[in-house]
């Protein structure tokens, strides 16, 4: 009897210890599952980067115009680029150039300055160059030279320039294309659903507008670089046609 009593009481006590346990594994699991879900509710929603939006928004507004936009801004930065090195290597001390060409013509002649300008980079030492080999036949002959070659020197320092203005004014309108294109394939959706229905307005419309703002974005940013590009063709220009009085005048006196 005693041992019947404690087999009943062993089996009591595993029985209630295999309930114990399992409503605290239910307990824990639905007290994690309560935890997260309420983690994830409270965890903000990841903030994508800058390139990673620009991404997304570039991949919203479509591979045609978009495509032919971001095309438009490679070749314009990279000729803008190409412009921008070839100006700064061009870009010579005009005080020093016009003195070191004085000294050699004082001491020398003309064909130590001839020396000092094959020696020195740049258009004006070109320039410089070009007149002083055409002493010999006066200085008339001289003045020639140096105004036709100012003219080439000139010619390819804008060399290209224009292809750059070309995409500054194309970029815009290409996004304007794609808005008016894709105004109409939103309009093409209401009338093929019979009804107005926000959604594919608003979709459409937002694709459309895309295209216009990454245009002007293209169109800003080259515009930038054609202003710093015209200002230093303008100044290596002022400077060419200072140094090339200033060689006259250089000229004249030697040649007294």
């Amino acid at each position: 009897m005693k041992r019947l009593f404690s087999i009943l009481a062993l089996s009591g006590m595993m029985a209630f210890g295999t309930v114990s346990a399992t409503t605290t594994t239910t307990t824990s699991t639905a007290a994690t599952t309560i935890v997260s879900t309420t983690q994830d509710e409270e965890a903000p929603a990841e903030e994508l980067t800058f390139h990673q939006e620009l991404k997304k928004r570039f991949i919203e507004g479509g591979p045609g115009f978009m495509g032919i936009v971001l095309l438009c801004l490679i070749l314009g930065l990279a000729i803008a680029i190409e412009r921008i090195i070839f100006l700064n290597l061009s870009t010579t001390n005009t005080k020093k150039l016009t003195q070191s060409v004085e000294d050699a013509l004082s001491s020398g002649g003309v064909e130590a300055a001839k020396e000092v300008c094959r020696n020195t980079k740049g258009p004006i030492a070109s320039i410089f160059y070009q007149g002083l080999d055409r002493t010999d036949e006066g200085i008339d002959a001289a003045e020639k030279a140096v105004v036709a070659y100012g003219g080439v020197q000139m010619g390819q320092l804008e060399k290209n320039v224009s292809w750059i203005s070309l995409f500054i004014a194309l970029a815009p309108m290409l996004g304007f294309m794609g808005t008016v294109i894709g105004m109409i394939q939103a309009f093409d959706k209401i009338e093929a659903a019979g009804d107005m229905n926000p959604s594919l307005v608003a979709g459409g419309i937002k694709v459309a507008l895309l295209t216009t703002v990454f245009g002007l974005v293209v169109a800003i940013i080259l515009q930038i670089f054609y202003n710093y590009i015209i200002a230093k063709i303008d100044s290596i220009v002022n400077d060419m046609e200072d140094a090339s009085i200033t060689l006259m005048d250089l000229l004249i006196r030697n040649k007294k």
